[in-house]
């Protein structure tokens, strides 16, 4: 895992994209302050994200500046928060659960509002991740467009596309991104 402050090992130059892009897609060209999907590795990169997160759900239910992301190429990071970081409450377990080729058994968590209203199956947890992701056990993701709004440093999040994947498009990070009509085969 890169410890914070450490640009990410394993992040592709440019030039050297050309072999993970899938045939017919234009990566985006990054900007200054942004990174393309398409030079994140695969497998996916844990690293660690000091930015302030807070999660919103009819009041704010999570704030931390102890995020995990995991970089994978042709996603926006996933973001891991602290269980810690959540107000008691809520997070409970859901019916469900899914498998990771690098992360191993997630479990799936419902997200309610303490005015009661309920996001099925809106998180994620690995309760016994692989030794490559040890450092996800005790943490959370979950789905941006669950919650009434999450922020990484001020900037509202944006939901990845399609309902499938969990990652967050802030403005530093440029596709296109898994999960939109066409992206089944990336």
């Amino acid at each position: 895992m890169t410890p914070p402050g450490q640009a990410p090992a394993g992040l592709l130059p440019a030039r050297g994209r050309a072999a993970r892009v899938p045939r017919g897609v234009v990566p985006e060209e990054p900007g200054p302050g942004q990174t393309s999907v398409w030079d994140h590795p695969r497998p996916p990169l844990l690293v660690r994200d000091p930015r302030t997160v807070v999660v919103t759900f009819g009041a704010e239910v999570c704030r931390t500046s102890a995020a995990l992301t995991v970089l994978e190429t042709s996603h926006p990071p996933t973001w891991y928060l602290p269980v810690t970081a959540f107000a008691p409450g809520v997070l409970r377990p859901a019916a469900g659960g899914s498998v990771c080729e690098w992360k191993g058994r997630a479990a799936y968590l419902d997200l309610v509002a303490p005015d009661g209203r309920v996001a099925a199956s809106a998180a994620w947890t690995y309760p016994d991740p692989t030794p490559a992701f040890a450092a996800l056990a005790g943490h959370v993701a979950l789905y941006a467009s669950a919650a009434d709004e999450i922020t990484v440093a001020g900037e509202v999040v944006r939901p990845q596309p399609g309902g499938f994947y969990g990652g967050w498009v802030t403005d530093d990070v440029v596709g296109p991104f898994k999960g939109g009509p066409g992206s089944a085969g990336w």
